[in-house]
């Protein structure tokens, strides 16, 4: 252990509070808290060994530590919560890897509301409903919606700036509040319906939709009536899918943790109002936490993102500070919410229900991490790699005719996409289309920061045969990086040659390696480079597309690049350009009336 980090264990008080883990650039990589600092302190410090392998790894890379001191354990507990939600620290328990799981979002202030899809939770007046487990159980969600409520789908600019009813409106799946065919107050009916449904409300939204059914019916307004009486059959179909699970219709979260080695799953039952509408599962790391820390911290970051609270919470376990979870959420809801481990009864089987699937789920992860190790093993072996190629690291390059060159980096961690590592690079000063200056490029940018700026790859893998893997050895030989990880080129099968696998090339041998016997490192290696490839190629359409998109703007007089980037960052595309009123465009700063009507009448040629 460094004397300096022993010297300033010493120093640690005998108080509760939170103690902040620092690598070498200065990066908080874990935070914790503490009844009594200096005891957990010398947990790490003050012992010669650590059993716990993830211990040992964490302070092997811990180079300072700081201490904040609090009033009480309470105190330590929630400040514990919130700096982890700041500084997301890569070793504590965090959901999804620190990715920002779906959620859905309504203004209710706006007089025609859209339901969006959201990442974050804004500071403002909005409702939001989530998170959702996957971007699939939203895109469901979103569908169910929109065709029994009928709400609109176009983004506020266009939804101001529309002049005729959409497709949407033609094919009866939106309301058309964009050209009046419906009223503010019958339209922020359809989205109270709907924020009822989302609160799994949707035994009232039926009855509401049977009553005025039969007010339209008898005003003999047969369309509304068949409208309201097709949504009631869309809602009945979804309501019969829901299993009554609870005989008091209480809402409550019932989560269940199942956890096994680096791997652990928490699985939630949604039931609203009695009636089971959901099952999802969120895999999360397990950072260097035991499994009751783990479901504490996962209820911690849930709860801060979603406004929509349950009666209860049940868990399967005890965890640390319940009170003061089930404190900070009934102060939340304004109303009470209790927090605790059912031990008998229907709430007990609940909870037992939730820790089989859970188990279940975790048998599916540890199945596919298996699978991914195995690949990983196999290509350990086929490159005769002193070490395991835990982190894959895989380039390549994008341009049309030689315009908007760019490149991408993937990255795979222990066989898997680890996408928050994932970097995009716009390559300078090609004037041509060449692959081998391109990479040449990246690979510098990529490899020229000091090392202790740096996490090196276990396998550097490029896109190509011996030509690219002969010019990324030259560069990492360049930045006196040679020899530091291992090295491969991965060529696409020839067809014509009669070659029915792709092929494999490492430094020193010209033949491809025989991949014959380790068909999954292989799949495993293509993966890496078709994802590098599906990247890089978005990447490139993305800026062809706003290059085009500004080009237009070339022609006139008076709109430099400048203006350009202004016009785009407002309307967003051409298209809501095209939508757009000389007075807006007059609104923007330098836009003159004259300088507005050249803009729209070039827009609109544009697009004619």
């Amino acid at each position: 252990m460094r004397a300096d980090l022993t010297q300033k264990y010493h120093q640690a008080p005998h108080a509760p509070g939170v103690y902040l883990m620092k690598d070498a650039r200065k990066k908080i990589i874990y935070v914790g808290k503490a009844k009594d600092l200096k005891k957990r302190l010398g947990s790490y410090f003050a012992r010669q060994d650590h059993p716990d392998g993830k211990t040992s790894a964490l302070l092997a890379m811990v180079r300072d530590f700081d201490v904040i001191i609090t009033a009480s354990d309470h105190e330590a507990f929630i400040l514990e919560s919130n700096l982890i939600k700041e500084y997301r620290p890569r070793y504590n328990v965090l959901l999804k890897d620190g990715k920002n799981y779906p959620l859905l979002r309504i203004d209710m202030n706006e007089p025609f509301p859209a339901i969006q899809r959201v990442r974050r939770i804004q500071n403002d007046a909005a409702l939001y409903f989530g998170p959702y487990s996957s971007s699939r159980s939203v895109n469901q969600t979103l569908g169910q919606i929109q065709k029994i409520f009928k709400l609109r789908k176009c983004r506020n600019t266009q939804f101001k700036n529309r002049s005729r009813p959409c497709l949407n409106y033609q094919i009866n799946a939106c309301l058309g509040p964009c050209c009046q065919k419906v009223d503010e107050q019958e339209y922020k009916q359809h989205v109270k319906d709907a924020v009822l449904f989302l609160k799994g409300r949707s035994g009232q939204v039926i009855q509401k939709l049977k009553a005025q059914m039969q007010a339209h019916a008898q005003a003999l307004e047969f369309e509304k009536a068949a409208q309201k009486r097709d949504a009631v059959t869309a809602m009945t179909h979804i309501l019969e899918k829901q299993v009554v699970v609870a005989a008091d219709l209480k809402d409550r979260d019932v989560l269940a943790l199942a956890v096994e080695k680096e791997m652990a799953v928490i699985t939630m039952m949604i039931v609203r109002s009695g009636r089971l509408i959901d099952t999802v599962h969120y895999p999360v790391d397990p950072g260097f936490k035991e499994s009751h820390e783990i479901l504490r911290a996962f209820l911690w970051q849930y709860y801060d993102v979603t406004r929509f609270l349950p009666d209860a919470v049940l868990l399967d376990r005890e965890i640390e500070n319940m009170d003061v979870l089930a404190s900070r959420l009934s102060e939340q809801k304004h109303r009470k919410v209790t927090v605790h481990v059912p031990v008998i009864g229907e709430k007990r089987r609940l909870v037992e229900m939730a820790d089989v699937n859970a188990a279940r789920e975790l048998e599916k992860l540890r199945i596919k991490t298996e699978a991914a190790q195995s690949a990983v093993t196999q290509v350990q072996v086929l490159l005769k790699m002193d070490r395991m190629p835990d982190r894959i690291e895989c380039f390549d390059n994008s341009h049309l005719a030689g315009q908007d060159p760019v490149s991408s980096m993937v990255v795979f961690t222990r066989g898997r996409p680890d996408k928050d590592a994932y970097r995009r690079y716009i390559l300078r000063d090609m004037d041509r289309p060449d692959d081998y200056a391109g990479m040449t490029q990246v690979l510098t940018r990529r490899f020229s920061k000091t090392e202790k700026e740096m996490d090196f790859p276990d396998l550097l893998v490029v896109d190509g045969g011996k030509g690219q893997l002969g010019m990324a050895v030259a560069v990492l030989k360049e930045l006196n990086l040679a020899g530091r990880f291992a090295v491969a080129g991965l060529a696409k099968k020839d067809e014509a040659k009669g070659e029915d696998m792709d092929k494999i090339y490492v430094p020193g041998r010209s033949n491809p390696l025989n991949t014959a016997s380790f068909k999954q490192g292989l799949f495993l290696l293509q993966q890496v480079r078709d994802e590098a490839h599906r990247f890089a190629v978005t990447f490139q359409r993305k800026r062809r597309k706003k290059r085009g998109s500004l080009s237009v703007f070339d022609a006139i007089p008076g709109v430099g690049p400048k203006r350009k980037k202004m016009l785009l960052q407002r309307f967003k595309g051409l298209e809501n350009l095209k939508a757009a009123t000389v007075d807006e465009l007059t609104s923007l700063p330098g836009i003159t009336e004259k300088l507005a009507e050249q803009i729209l009448a070039k827009v609109k040629a544009e697009g004619s």
